[in-house]
């Protein structure tokens, strides 16, 4: 945990920025590196009756951390896209509450 889920991107120019922004991402958070998950969907954006080009879209999923550290957390993610070419960066947020998150059947 966290879980970033990328939308309207290459997973090639993912692959070329993922260990820096992994890197980047446990520094800022704190957590070990295997609790970060990164998961790039093939999504196909739709206009007027048809396809678009979309645009990077990030949602994050994770533990509430403050919005100090969700701030570093946005910056260090949009910084990290935009080395891979993307010029604009959409991030969302969605805080899980401990008691609703299960992993083996336990929640946290």
């Amino acid at each position: 945990m966290p879980q970033l889920i990328l939308r309207g991107v290459d997973p090639q120019k993912i692959l070329a920025i993922s260990s820096e922004m992994l890197d980047d991402l446990q520094k800022i958070i704190g957590c070990p590196r295997g609790d970060l998950t990164l998961e790039c969907l093939s999504s196909t954006f739709i206009a007027d009756g048809q396809i678009s080009p979309g645009y990077p879209f990030v949602e994050i999923a994770w533990f509430d951390r403050g919005q100090e550290m969700q701030d570093q957390v946005a910056l260090a993610v949009t910084q990290a896209l935009q080395r891979a070419g993307y010029e604009s960066v959409d991030i969302m947020f969605t805080p899980l509450a401990k008691t609703r998150y299960y992993e083996n059947g336990q929640h946290y």
